[in-house]
């Protein structure tokens, strides 16, 4: 065999990654340039020919602002077991529990929903960063419940269209102070970082658009069990709604007041529907309500004594 013919035979290094990943060949050669692809044991190069595959190691990218050197002087994090509710070639549907940070921010570098996608050492979505791999929505910290994660840059797309347009619901079950008279209602208002605390969401005129629907589950002795539905996404949406109409969410020490028995916000991403990537069939998701939100609102029903 010539020469020329063995270079045309053998794929060069970004293209070989790009499909045997289902990845852009843009999103390849940012693995390679970020040095997270070797080939036998040599950092790769986005044009050398790969010919034989079994010597391409893949590193999942770390989140920004911690390098592989600061990793080796500090106490690695134990692995986490995520929750996978369903996973395919395309995406990933996860229970994520209560205290998970979603991706790498200030003051929560590692130890992220993110970080523990990257252990499974599966390639991820590459469009929201690095440091965000797969990651397509968020859920706040102290928020349980389902979020779909995207693994590759079709899906990734896929997906937050239905974000954008709509068609991607979500629900939560919202355990909230006080009674309501009606049994369904809309909250349409403004959302933007708050004028004085930058640590907080506010209604403010002039902020993105938010819109919450809600209908009554469940009326307690002075609490509300609610379904919450959102048409918008913004950063603590449902909290700040449901605060700003007089009906806080249980256990939200920060649009309401701290809960002696519950430490956490009683807000569960209940149900997820979704058209998938691959064929446009519909599909719906559910997750059970976490056990310490059911006693919550069992403390609260009235005796039936």
């Amino acid at each position: 065999m010539s020469a020329g013919s063995a270079t045309v035979a053998t794929p060069r290094l970004d293209v070989w990654l790009a499909e045997s990943r289902r990845i852009t060949r843009h999103a390849a050669r940012t693995l390679i340039d970020a040095g997270l692809v070797t080939v036998d044991g040599r950092p790769g190069r986005p044009g050398q020919r790969v010919r034989d595959s079994a010597g391409v190691v893949v590193t999942p990218p770390v989140e920004d602002g911690i390098t592989a050197a600061s990793r080796s002087h500090a106490v690695a994090p134990p692995v986490t077991t995520l929750c996978i509710i369903d996973e395919d070639d395309w995406l990933a549907v996860i229970d994520k529990p209560s205290g998970m940070v979603v991706h790498p921010a200030p003051g929560h570098p590692a130890g992220t929903l993110a970080d523990a996608l990257k252990e499974r050492g599966t390639t991820w979505s590459l469009l929201g960063g690095a440091e965000r791999a797969g990651i397509v929505h968020r859920l706040d910290r102290d928020t349980s419940g389902l979020l779909v994660v995207a693994k590759t840059e079709a899906a990734h797309r896929s997906l937050a269209r239905q974000l954008g347009d709509r068609s991607l619901g979500r629900t939560y079950w919202a355990l909230v102070q006080g009674g309501f008279r009606e049994d369904t209602g809309t909250i349409d208002a403004p959302i933007a970082r708050h004028p004085r605390d930058r640590r907080r969401m506010a209604i403010v005129e002039g902020g993105r658009e938010a819109i919450t629907d809600f209908r009554v589950a469940e009326r307690l002795g002075g609490a509300t069990v609610l379904e919450v539905s959102l048409r918008t996404g913004r950063t603590h949406q449902i909290r700040v709604h449901l605060a700003s109409i007089g009906h806080p969410i249980i256990g939200d020490a920060v649009y309401g007041r701290p809960d002696a028995t519950l430490k956490r916000p009683a807000l569960h991403a209940r149900r997820l529907r979704l058209r998938h990537p691959a064929d446009g069939s519909e599909r719906t998701y559910e997750s059970s309500i976490p056990e310490e939100l059911v006693a919550a609102a069992e403390r609260l029903r009235p005796s039936r004594a």
